[in-house]
């Protein structure tokens, strides 16, 4: 069998891990849509290549507020690999613990809000922690990990808790331990990694789910449309939309975040038609 084919077959075993958590997906989805109803958002948190889900989530075509993605640069922007913002530094700070409660210290939280946390091995401090305040403030979280290899992964953390120790539900990639799927003929390292396509089906599936539900509650999202698909002018309009809808929800996070000040505890400036 050549790569190409055997990577698709490797695929279509991940495809069905996936779909044998269906009913966890749907228990996720009913989380968040609850939360994005009640107009409060869903904390997305990824470090490192989890990132991706994170982008997959929300902002992006087929998508629409309610998710609120916590992406650190410090921490996944590793583009330049060595030198200034290289690869070495996002992995020692994905490791250094206390960072995700300053992250988190920017957002006044709520036990409405709900959280999905991205970690393939379950095992770097940052997210763990994340995690772990988040229920420590009465907010549902959903790991996304890749089981096999966080099982065998040591974690970073001095008490040895992993991501799966803070989550109220546990999803699965299908990936296998080390992630890379393929053995090459006289190379002993595997290559080309899984936890990414598991990954991207999985909030895939949560996201159309979370639509369907927000539909049937008389709430349809405003989602985030080609304009070959709706046309130019809707197209623009469910974009600005949508933005302003983030805008709105991020808004609340902010407001009372922290210690007080004139400014939050200000009533808001009644508009011309209430005058």
């Amino acid at each position: 069998m050549n790569m190409t084919a055997e990577y698709i077959e490797r695929s279509r075993g991940i495809l069905a891990t996936i779909e044998q958590q269906t009913e966890a997906i749907q228990l996720a989805a009913s989380w968040f849509s609850q939360t994005i109803l009640a107009g409060r958002m869903v904390h997305l948190f990824g470090s490192g290549h989890s990132r991706i889900m994170v982008e997959e989530m929300w902002p992006r075509y087929g998508s629409f507020a309610g998710f609120n993605p916590i992406v650190e640069l410090s921490l996944s922007f590793h583009n330049l690999v060595v030198g200034a913002n290289g690869q070495r530094q996002a992995m020692f700070l994905e490791n250094v613990p206390g960072l995700a409660g300053r992250i988190l210290r920017n957002y006044d939280l709520s036990t409405l809000d709900s959280a999905l946390v991205i970690s393939s091995s379950g095992s770097n401090v940052v997210p763990i922690e994340m995690a772990e305040l988040f229920q420590q403030n009465g907010i549902k979280v959903v790991a996304l990990i890749t089981k096999q290899h966080a099982e065998k992964s040591t974690s970073k953390r001095q008490d040895g808790k992993k991501l799966s120790d803070f989550a109220d539900l546990v999803l699965d990639t299908g990936a296998p331990v080390g992630d890379a799927m393929l053995t090459v003929p006289g190379l002993d390292t595997p290559v080309a990694p899984g936890s990414t396509v598991g990954g991207a089906v999985l909030v895939n599936c949560i996201k159309a789910e979370v639509a369907q539900l927000l539909t049937q509650a008389g709430r349809p999202p405003t989602v985030l449309s080609a304009g070959n698909v709706v046309g130019p002018e809707k197209a623009v309009s469910l974009f600005e939309s949508a933005y302003d809808e983030h805008a709105h929800r991020l808004a609340k996070l902010y407001q009372r975040v922290g210690v007080p000040s004139y400014v939050s505890e200000q009533q808001p400036t009644p508009g011309p038609e209430q005058l």
